[in-house]
Formats: C-alpha cells, structure tokens, sequence
C-alpha cells in the first residue's frame, strides 16, 4: 500500500475518479429525494429546497472536519507515519460524534423558532420543521460516514469508497418510493418518508464501509482504535486544523440558506426552481467537488515528502482537468435543458421558467471548476486559517449582492443566481493570490 503520491494527470485521475463517483452516489439520492417528493407537487418541491439547505449547513460542518483530518492524514501518509493515521481516525470519531449531538440540540430547540420567523409562508415552515426534526438524527450516522472519507481519502485508498456509497443509493432509492408512496408493503409516510428513508440509507452505508475497511484490513494497517487512550494535544490539533474549515463552511452554508429565504419571498414556484437547480449544480458540480479533495490530499501528501517546488505545477494540472470535464458538462446543460428538468414532473410552464436559470448556473459550474481547487490546495497547505479569511470576505460580496438584487430591487431570481458567479470568482481570486505569494512554504502540522 503506498503513501507517498506522485503528481502525473494518471495520478491525479486515480485519485480523483473514485472520489467523483462516491461523491454522485450522495447527489443522486439527494435528486432521487426531490424527484420522488416533486411526484407529491410543488409545494413539496419547494419546502425541499429549505428543508435541504438547512441539513446542508450541518453536513458542511462535518466536511469541515473530515477536510481537516484528511490533511492530516495526507500529511502522515507523505511522513509514512501510518500508526498516526489510526490515532488521527480516533479522536476524530469523538470530535465528529460530540460536534453531531449539538446539532441535533439545535435543530430541537432553536430552529423552530427561527424558521418561523424567517420563513413567510406559514405553510411551508411547518412542513420544514416537521421533516427536519426527524431528520436530524441521521446527522451521527452521516459524521462517522464522512469521517471514511478522509481516512481512504487521505491514505490514497479511494476505490473502496464507491461500496458504501453504492449501498446508500439502493437503500435510499427504494425507501424513498415505498415510504414516500406507501409502495412495497411500507406505510405512506409522504414528505416526512423521504427523512425515514435517507436516515436508514445513511447508516446502511456507514456499516458497509467499515465492513469493507475490515475485511480489507486498513483496520490492522493504520491501527485503528489500537491505541484508544484519549490524547489532549492530538484533539487540539485537529480542531486547530479543522476549525476554521468548519466555520468556513458552516457560515457558507448558512448565507445560502439565507439566500433560498429570500427566494422564497419570490413566490412558492421561485423556490421550487431554485431547488431543481440546486440539485442540478450538485449533481454536476461533483467533479469539480472531486479534483478539489484530490487537491488537499496531493499538495499535503507531497508537501510532507518535501516537494514543495512541485505545488503550483500540480494545482495546475488539478485545474485543467477539472475545468475539461465542467466544460463537457456545460455542453450539456445548454444543448438539452428541457430533458433535465423534465425528471421533476412539473408542467411546461415550470420548465419554460427554469431554463433562463440553467444557463446561469451552467457558467457557474465552469467557475465552480476551478475556485474550490485552489482553495483547498490553501487547506493542503495546513493554513486553514487563510481559508476561512478568504471564504468570509467572499460571503460578504455575496451577501450583498443577493440582498441588493432579490430584495431591495425585487428582481428575478435569474439575477439571483448569478451571485454563484460572484461567489466562486471571489473565492478563486484570493486563493489563487495566496498561493502564488508563496507564504504557505515551510508550513508544519
């Protein structure tokens, strides 16, 4: 089992394909959700939109820390240090599963109050609350998910990711139509079956994988849970580490969910949009998502062997295969629009409506090629403090912009989504900068 990375396109495509496939799996349950739950009509379509966008925020907060720990151990892993590797899992278990209770504290208590404040459509807020109080619980079997990734991810052991994944999409699949639909002997549960049914997906997929890393014995390879005494100074350094990418995130998040507020001031059928095309800028964002954790790795991993000549060259080669892949997938969007659309089940008149906006996001996405690369080439760096410097500064441009134009000037929500150009241009001016400035050499962790 090699550690050390090399820094070739094939290498770069091994890491990377794998992780774009284990990565579509949770985009396609996701689309699955909302197509099943499109079936029930639009207000469904549209509380989907709010409901999605808030788990969102807590699931970013765990990638926050698996993006953390994946540094780490790509960093070990470029020391060929792999007993660090089994230490590093462990007391990340613990922080993921502590950081997982509070948020399901939070959304018990707390979000109730503001969702009904926040949301003007009494309605809508009502059927939110519901479905997200059950959903929640799902949030420890998905932290101890993540935290596979950053374990495989990190040690170079991507092609056992797609087991899990693969086990999830079946599950999530086929409760989705027997709970949402009371199909298969199951009881009709409607909007709140789609919760039911990724809870049970979620946890069908983390026993699965961990049943994998048994049998192939990464267990026994890196020692995981050998060494179980609890070590206050490897925990501070992991949360050093992954603090400022949790809060990166999470605040990301949150301004979007700010911004699906503030369409929903636009009427139910503008948030329905807007949910279709997120699950479209989700589902072809996920390569771009993919060659961005293939950067964190290869730049910690060849870092750690003392190449750090080699960072900028390999960003690069990262980037380009990444925009030619985004490029093919905006190809597609423009020439057949009407076809991705019509998975929702919606009428003509949706459709006509959506178009306008799929050809915003479809120059986002070539945007989106290339920003989050070189911003977790940042975090490979182990300066994840200038990560969330950068994401900040971004989302106050942003925030500005999406107040100004949805609200202040009430214009169409084709403006609206333009701020995903906004967004990722922002971030990628300032990464990019940072990293030709050369001031993350010499960097330990």
């Amino acid at each position: 089992m090699e550690l050390k990375l090399t820094t070739s396109y094939r290498a770069i495509l091994r890491l990377a394909l794998p992780i774009s496939l284990a990565t579509l799996v949770p985009q396609i349950n996701f689309t699955t959700n909302n197509i099943f739950l499109g079936g029930l009509g639009q207000k469904e379509l549209a509380v989907a939109g709010i409901t999605g966008v808030y788990y969102l925020i807590f699931a970013v907060i765990g990638n926050g820390l698996n993006n953390g720990l994946q540094a780490l151990i790509s960093r070990r892993a470029g020391q060929d240090r792999p007993k660090e590797i089994g230490r590093i899992f462990f007391h990340g278990i613990w922080i993921a599963l502590l950081v997982a209770g509070i948020g399901i504290i939070v959304t018990q208590t707390l979000a109730p109050a503001i969702l009904r404040a926040a949301i003007h459509d009494q309605a809508i807020a009502g059927m939110a609350i519901r479905f997200l109080q059950i959903r929640i619980w799902g949030l420890p079997l998905l932290y101890l998910y993540v935290m596979r990734n950053a374990l495989l991810v990190g040690t170079n052991q991507t092609r056992f990711l797609v087991w899990g994944t693969f086990a999830e999409a079946v599950t999530n699949i086929v409760l989705d139509y027997g709970l949402i639909y009371g199909q298969l002997g199951l009881p009709q549960l409607g909007f709140n079956g789609a919760a039911y049914a990724s809870i049970i997906a979620e946890g069908t997929g983390l026993i699965v994988i961990y049943v994998v890393i048994h049998l192939k014995g990464i267990n026994k390879r890196f020692a995981l849970f050998e060494d179980i005494k609890w070590d206050g100074s490897l925990a501070k350094l992991i949360l050093v580490k992954s603090s400022p990418l949790i809060a990166q995130f999470s605040i990301s998040i949150m301004t979007w969910e700010y911004f699906y507020i503030l369409i929903e001031h636009h009427g139910e059928r503008s948030l329905a949009i807007s949910n279709t095309m997120r699950n479209l800028f989700g589902l072809f964002g996920i390569f771009s998502w993919s060659f961005a954790a293939t950067a964190n790795t290869m730049v910690s991993n060849i870092i750690g062997q003392g190449r750090e000549d080699e960072v900028m060259s390999l960003v690069m080669r990262i980037v380009r295969c990444s925009f030619s892949i985004s490029f093919v997938l905006f190809l597609l969007l423009n020439i057949w629009p009407e076809w991705f659309l019509s998975f929702y089940g919606q009428e003509e008149g949706f459709i006509r409506d959506a178009i306008p906006v799929v050809r915003v996001i479809s120059i986002a996405l070539l945007m989106m090629s290339f920003g989050p690369v070189w911003l977790n080439a940042v975090t490979g760096t182990g300066n994840t403090t200038v990560n969330l410097w950068i994401e900040m500064i971004t989302l106050i441009i942003y925030l500005i912009y999406v107040y100004v134009v949805l609200e202040y000037y009430n214009m169409p929500i084709t403006w609206g989504w333009a701020s995903e150009w906004v967004y990722w241009l922002s971030m990628f001016s300032m990464a990019y900068f940072y990293m030709r400035s050369g001031k993350w050499r010499g960097r330990t962790m």
